[in-house]
C-alpha cells in the first residue's frame, strides 16, 4: 500500500473530528497528492463528479494485534460490538472509508492537482491510499438498515459564541468550527456541565462548556 495523498484540515487532533463523513458539510479540506502522484492526467474527468470516496489510514490508531470486539462511542462506551459491525479505528487493518463532497479540482503550479473537499471526517495530515468517484446509481441505498445505530441520531447542539470570540477564527473557517461544535465533539459518556473542554481548530484552542443541549464558547486562544 502506497500513500498517494494527505488531507489538510483545520483539525490537528482526534478530538473534534466529526464521527462520520458528511455530518459537518461546512468543514473544508484539501487533498494534496504526494510528489509521485502529482500528475493532472490522474484526475482527468474527476471534476464532473460531485462526491468522491477516500480510502485512508487511521494513522493515530495503528497498533499491534486486534480485538474481535470494541466499545462504540455511540453506545456510550459501555457495550461491546463486533469490530466488523462498527467503524472503530481499532481494526486488524487501520483503514477508513469516507464519502466527501468534491467542491473543485485546482491545478496548483507547485502542488499539482489539489482536490478541495467538504464534509470530511479526517484529521489534518491523514494519509490517503486511494480515491474513487462516488456513483449515486449504485452507492446510494436510502432504505438501508443502520443496525444498532438506528435511532441514535441526536439533534445538534445550540452553539453560543460571541462575535468577539468568533473574530479570532479565520473568516473562511468559522462555519466549519460552528458545525463541529454543534455536532457535540464530547465522548457520549461525559455530561458534566462544569467541565471545560478544549478543541484545537485552525491553529486556535477553542474552550467551551456544554449544559444540556447548549454549548457555550468561553474562550478562543
Amino acid at each position: 500500500m502506497k500513500i498517494i495523498a494527505r488531507i489538510r484540515t483545520e483539525l490537528p487532533e482526534k478530538f473534534g473530528v466529526p464521527r462520520q463523513s458528511g455530518l459537518v458539510p461546512q468543514l473544508r479540506g484539501r487533498v494534496i497528492f504526494e510528489p509521485e502522484y502529482r500528475n493532472p492526467d490522474a484526475v482527468r474527468g474527476l471534476e464532473d463528479f460531485s462526491h468522491i470516496w477516500l480510502i485512508w489510514q487511521f494513522s493515530r490508531a495503528v497498533r499491534e494485534g486486534w480485538s474481535p470486539t470494541v466499545r462504540p462511542p455511540r453506545l456510550g462506551g459501555n457495550r461491546r460490538m463486533g469490530v466488523f459491525a462498527t467503524r472503530s479505528p481499532f481494526r486488524p487493518n487501520a483503514l477508513g472509508l469516507s464519502s466527501v463532497r468534491l467542491d473543485r479540482v485546482e491545478l496548483d503550479p507547485a502542488l499539482g492537482p489539489v482536490l478541495h473537499v467538504s464534509g470530511a471526517d479526517l484529521m489534518d495530515g491523514t494519509p490517503i491510499f486511494d480515491i474513487k468517484p462516488y456513483l449515486p446509481y449504485t452507492d446510494s441505498h436510502p432504505q438501508a438498515a443502520g443496525g444498532f445505530t438506528d435511532g441514535l441520531a441526536h439533534e445538534p447542539l445550540t452553539v453560543e459564541c460571541s462575535p468577539a470570540l468568533l473574530e479570532h477564527i479565520p473568516a473562511d473557517s468559522r462555519e466549519g468550527l460552528l458545525g463541529v461544535l454543534a455536532g457535540d465533539p464530547r465522548p457520549r459518556y461525559q455530561e458534566d456541565p462544569q467541565r471545560v473542554y478544549g478543541l484545537s481548530f485552525a491553529g486556535r484552542n477553542v474552550k467551551f462548556t456544554v449544559d444540556g443541549d447548549r454549548l457555550t464558547v468561553i474562550a478562543v486562544e
